[in-house]
């Protein structure tokens, strides 16, 4: 299983992005996908996650009312819709699932299956 990561970049606060997280050779709505961030010198922290038995959506506090998960399952892709950008999402963005179907909150540990990767920076 592999995903891939697209569409960071550098942006200036206040702008928006588009993550999107895409899986060649398999179908993402049999798995539970989640966007985890690492910033330079710190631990990896779970941003999102969209469950595939009911389509609930978790946001971690900091970036609740800003930023918004979804899925197309015609594109077989998930995306991370993230507006009011801030200096403090500055980070490398994964995206990540696992098989059984729901998320278990924001933890990161849950996910078998990561990409590579995508930056976003957010600087004047």
């Amino acid at each position: 299983v592999q995903l891939q990561a697209s569409g960071g970049g550098l942006v200036q606060p206040g702008g928006s992005l588009r993550l999107s997280c895409a899986a060649p050779g398999f179908t993402l709505d049999d798995y539970a996908i989640g966007w985890v961030r690492q910033a330079p010198g710190k631990e990896r922290e779970g941003v999102s996650c969209i469950s595939y038995s009911d389509d609930s959506t978790y946001y971690a506090d900091s970036v609740k009312d800003r930023f918004t998960i979804s899925r197309d399952n015609a594109k077989n892709t998930v995306y991370l819709q993230m507006d009011s950008l801030r200096p403090e999402d500055t980070a490398v963005y994964y995206c990540a699932a696992h098989g059984s179907g729901r998320c278990r909150g924001l933890f990161v540990s849950q996910y078998a299956y990561w990409g590579q990767g995508t930056q976003v920076t957010v600087s004047s």
